[in-house]
């Protein structure tokens, strides 16, 4: 009873569910590990309405598409001589209403942070091209005046980190540091919409690079990230460049490395929302 577009959907969002799943298993593993610390509990509660919003979605789909059809069928006309049956559309489990509840057609659930962190196309006031941008003054940025893009360079050893952000800034970037995962998805919920690239480390403390990778993407799932690391794991690699993941640094690298991977990633960014 369900057509082929119906399926699609729902295999989809089926898998983005399950997604969200394994963020909630995690944030709880982390919660438990680190009580008192950060603000896991926050995240979890915002990832849990989130599933179930999904989940609502889902079974929305299926129901609104089965009664549509099976009442479509009841009011076919049927022969004289042939008995008529009524049909009793299956009764629908009442759900309450939440604010921002989705759509059971085609739209799917979506944090209401996400919504002010699709990327700005090129040229457009504010976006992650322009000189100037609304970034809260808690938000530390070196080279604030700079004439090139805002990154967000999230490393937790502080010589690295600092090398590097003299580098860039010194080539006219807007550098926003972060000494942690955590840290660096509290900026970039904040300010996304302004940076143009992450610049993310594997091995960081709490939380590694592959999981701030999915939590970021989750956030903006065209979110442009270049891994950088000395000794992340080939495999985990790989996966993370299926999954979106714009290029690789490897530690350690020189000016003339981390210049020229940052500005091709930009450049491609850049060219493909043209």
């Amino acid at each position: 009873m369900l057509d082929h577009e119906d399926l699609k959907w729902i295999a989809g969002t089926s898998t983005e569910l399950n997604s969200v799943l394994q963020q909630i298993a995690r944030y709880a593993d982390l919660a438990r590990r680190h009580k008192g610390e950060h603000h896991y509990i926050d995240l979890l509660i915002q990832r849990v309405d989130l599933a179930s919003k999904t989940a609502q979605a889902i079974f929305d789909r299926v129901t609104s598409t089965i009664l549509a059809k099976t009442t479509a069928k009841t009011a076919a006309p049927t022969a004289p001589s042939q008995a008529t049956f009524t049909v009793v559309p299956p009764p629908v489990r009442a759900f309450p209403a939440r604010a921002g509840a989705p759509s059971p057609n085609n739209e799917k659930p979506k944090l209401a942070e996400e919504e002010n962190l699709r990327p700005s196309q090129p040229g457009r006031a504010h976006g992650p091209w322009s000189a100037e941008a609304n970034i809260p003054p808690e938000i530390k940025v070196k080279n604030p005046k700079g004439n090139r893009e805002y990154l967000l360079f999230i490393e937790d050893e502080p010589q690295v980190a600092t090398l590097a952000a003299e580098m860039l800034t010194d080539e006219g970037y807007k550098v926003v540091m972060a000494k942690d995962g955590f840290e660096g998805l509290e900026i970039y919920r904040k300010i996304g919409k302004q940076i143009g690239l992450v610049i993310l480390d594997f091995f960081l403390p709490v939380m590694d690079g592959d999981a701030v990778f999915d939590e970021l993407r989750a956030l903006n799932p065209k979110v442009n990230v270049v891994l950088s690391s000395g000794f992340a794991e080939q495999s985990k690699i790989s996966a993370m460049l299926g999954q979106g993941l714009r290029g690789f640094i490897p530690k350690p690298y020189s000016r003339e490395k981390l210049l020229a991977q940052v500005r091709s990633t930009l450049d491609a960014a850049r060219e493909s929302v043209r």
